[in-house]
């Protein structure tokens, strides 16, 4: 009798909750121009987190417990100015790092490389060229970068003569820096179509996209310090 007692109140406690996701579903999912939600549960701030693929991967909306109202953007902590709603979608979107097939990405490496990064990025991208001032800011860092010319595929040539010259990094850093294409071959067998693949697979749209060690994505560049205290809590949390 207690044990029947347990799995009436477990059912009685969850059908609120069950109720609550079947109305947001059913409200949301006609709004959200052809993407299906895939999963519906308790976010911050008594609100209920919607998650839905889009283009650029998972995404995210908040909405209450009726679907009454929908929340588009950004949640932040005053406390800690921490953007809660990227910190949710690095971990919604985190892949299996070790899957990535770094063989085919160029290897940019400064000092002992000990903070590691996956970088899509495109050499006629503004925002790929400012962050690559950025990146270095940061030192003891490996930066595998996998070339991704969709800007400007016309001019793909040159992401294939990186590949085939005798210093890959420094001949990408000349591109994708100082605008300086390779004055070498791009016949050599490489990996750009596969790169492009990739990043399809991965729902890469814009560049830069960035991956840390642990899988977490993140679309767009960061500031230096931003970026070089995330790869380090990283690295101490392994």
């Amino acid at each position: 009798m207690r044990i029947l007692w347990v799995l009436i109140l477990t059912v009685a406690a969850a059908w609120p909750v069950l109720a609550n996701e079947a109305q947001i579903r059913k409200v949301l999912e006609p709004k959200l121009g052809g993407a299906k939600i895939e999963g519906v549960e308790r976010g911050p701030l008594g609100l209920w987190e919607v998650r839905y693929r889009s283009e650029e991967g998972v995404s995210i909306l908040h909405t209450d417990a009726t679907a009454s109202h929908i929340i588009v953007g950004k949640i932040y902590e005053a406390k800690t100015d921490k953007d809660l709603t990227e910190a949710r979608l690095r971990k919604l979107n985190a892949i299996n790092f070790a899957s990535l097939p770094l063989d085919q990405a160029v290897k940019v490496q400064r000092g002992n490389g000990k903070r590691v990064l996956v970088m899509f990025s495109d050499p006629y991208c503004p925002y790929c060229t400012k962050f690559e001032q950025t990146l270095q800011q940061i030192d003891d860092i490996t930066v595998y970068v996998f070339m991704f010319p969709v800007i400007r595929p016309e001019r793909a040539d040159h992401s294939k003569a990186v590949w085939c010259s005798a210093d890959r990094a420094k001949a990408w850093l000349d591109l994708a820096m100082r605008s300086k294409p390779p004055s070498g071959s791009a016949s050599c067998d490489n990996p750009i179509e596969k790169n492009l693949q990739l990043g399809r697979k991965l729902g890469v749209n814009s560049t830069p996209t960035l991956y840390l060690s642990n899988g977490e994505r993140i679309a767009g560049g960061m500031q230096a310090a931003d970026l070089r205290a995330m790869m380090d809590q990283v690295a101490s949390s392994k």
